[in-house]
């Protein structure tokens, strides 16, 4: 008896991908913050019932703010959904972990996991002596994709000239065509939502491994590498480049994202640096808006390039949720091709799973080409210090303002770095 429940188990997690249409009374409850995904989390969730019985709920909660004070609420109450996302870094995640909050899903997911794109499965993934001390696993499910890169205006290359299919190869190329468009159009040649600090920050780690590698990236953050290096001082330098070009929109350290996306949008600049989220904000803003997309602008060809992403959004699954059975092989229905597919196609958001890139929209294959060299910060092995990172992203605000040199902004930033090790080492 025993050995036939272990097998009848045994195939309802681990059988066929499309599940059987089966009697059942119990329901599958999901939170999210996605606005722009409830429309078409419902249309799977009537297909999943049709196809297996089982109903499935999406509860949407917003603004994401709310959304995560509700659920570490519920978490302290006991009274979490069998699956749920959660927001913020990653120490936040470890710590929901650690409580018993989320299962680990690496024994579950063995015979599907080679669908996902890498490193959309990196970021929900602890690998043994992590610095959060959470046990090796993977906790979470990721069911879209993103990442970060250059955006120039087409129409406006025609306008000026230029190659509309052939976008900057390197760093000094962006700042020769930025100039020439503000210089024939009298457009910004650069636009960004560098009031909002973490496009700053994640500017300038792409741009210091491009020049310095990886290695000598991680051993700045773990304090064998002075910011004050010469090669740090050139990070620094390319953002005094681009404010001594005058490229740079006017109020771009004010600025928050919105307002660049909108400025990128209606043609007031000629090139900008956003997440693949912002292919449904242009089709909003000015459907007829004709952009390309490239990654990092090259400094150093010696290095390689990486540039940020990975998993957009995930799920995790409740590991006291009494439908933990149900809720992984709802997971496992959900990021299958088909399914993803109609999400990508759905909401613009880039899959989590290969695709063949013949089935994908140009523009998101422009943002696919480049997941072989995504990077970020939740995925390294470890993270430099908020109160360091703080005094990185005002100095280089400083250096466009014009108010201080990179020499003395690495300065200030390496005084931040020892003041951390310090008190690190004093603990």
């Amino acid at each position: 008896m025993i050995k036939r429940v272990i097998i009848i188990v045994f195939l309802f997690l681990f059988g066929c991908s499309a599940p059987k249409k089966e009697i059942s009374s119990k329901k599958i409850i999901i939170w999210h913050w996605m606005t722009d995904r409830q429309g078409a989390f419902e249309e799977l969730a009537n297909k999943y019932k049709d196809l297996t019985g089982i109903e499935v709920e999406f509860k949407l909660f917003f603004p994401p703010d709310i959304y995560s004070q509700k659920v570490i609420a519920a978490a302290r109450a006991g009274t979490l959904p069998d699956i749920f996302g959660v927001l913020g870094e990653k120490k936040m995640f470890a710590s929901f972990i650690k409580a018993g909050y989320i299962l680990n899903l690496a024994p579950f997911i063995k015979d599907w996991q080679e669908r996902f794109i890498q490193q959309t499965l990196q970021v929900n993934t602890f690998k043994k002596g992590n610095i959060y001390g959470v046990e090796p696993g993977i906790y979470g499910i990721p069911i879209d994709s993103m990442n970060i890169q250059f955006l120039y205006n087409k129409r406006l290359f025609k306008k000026a000239g230029l190659n509309p299919n052939r976008p900057p190869k390197d760093f000094k190329e962006f700042i020769k065509y930025a100039k020439i468009l503000k210089e024939k159009l009298r457009v910004n040649g650069f636009v960004c939502g560098w009031g909002e600090v973490w496009l700053i920050y994640c500017l300038v780690t792409e741009f210091a491994i491009n020049i310095m590698g990886k290695d000598k990236f991680f051993d700045t953050l773990r304090g064998k590498v002075p910011y004050t290096d010469p090669e740090w001082i050139k990070v620094f330098s390319l953002f005094k480049e681009m404010r001594d070009a005058q490229i740079l929109a006017p109020n771009i350290v004010t600025m928050i994202n919105k307002e660049a996306e909108e400025s990128f949008a209606l043609g007031k600049a000629g090139f900008s640096f956003n997440g693949s989220w912002c292919i449904n904000v242009y089709k909003k803003l000015n459907p007829d808006l004709e952009y390309g997309v490239f990654p990092l602008p090259a400094v150093s060809d010696k290095k390689g390039v990486k540039i940020w992403g990975g998993a957009g959004s995930s799920f995790v699954v409740n590991a006291n949720s009494k439908n933990k059975t149900e809720a992984i092989k709802f997971l496992k229905w959900l990021t299958e091709p088909e399914q993803q597919k109609f999400l990508m196609e759905k909401t613009l958001n880039l899959p989590a799973v290969k695709i063949p890139l013949e089935e994908v929209s140009p523009i998101l294959k422009e943002f696919l080409d480049d997941t072989g060299n995504l990077t970020h910060p939740n995925v390294w092995p470890l993270q430099e210090d908020s109160r360091v990172v703080e005094v990185i992203n005002r100095g280089v605000q400083q250096i466009i303002m014009g108010l201080k040199t990179p020499e003395q902004v690495a300065l200030e930033v390496q005084k931040a770095k020892e003041r951390v090790l310090l008190t690190k080492r004093s603990q």
